[in-house]
């Protein structure tokens, strides 16, 4: 988890990644995993999942932006 968070803040810091974003463009910024984990990685670790890794805002539906 630690290594694709901190992938993402990566891709945002560079550009590569603009916010917010959804699953289909994290997945073209930061590839190479499975294709459901772009989706649920973001949805499981936003505000107000209830725990404390609340890494994203969500902004929308689908769409996520860093905390």
């Amino acid at each position: 988890m630690k290594q694709f968070a901190s992938e993402i803040c990566a891709a945002v810091k560079s550009g590569k990644l603009k916010q917010p974003f959804d699953a289909a463009t994290l997945k073209q910024a930061c590839p190479g995993r499975a294709a459901r984990t772009y989706s649920v990685f973001t949805a499981q670790h936003a505000v107000g999942n209830g725990k404390t890794t609340e890494l994203f805002v969500r902004v929308g539906r689908g769409l996520y932006k860093i905390k």
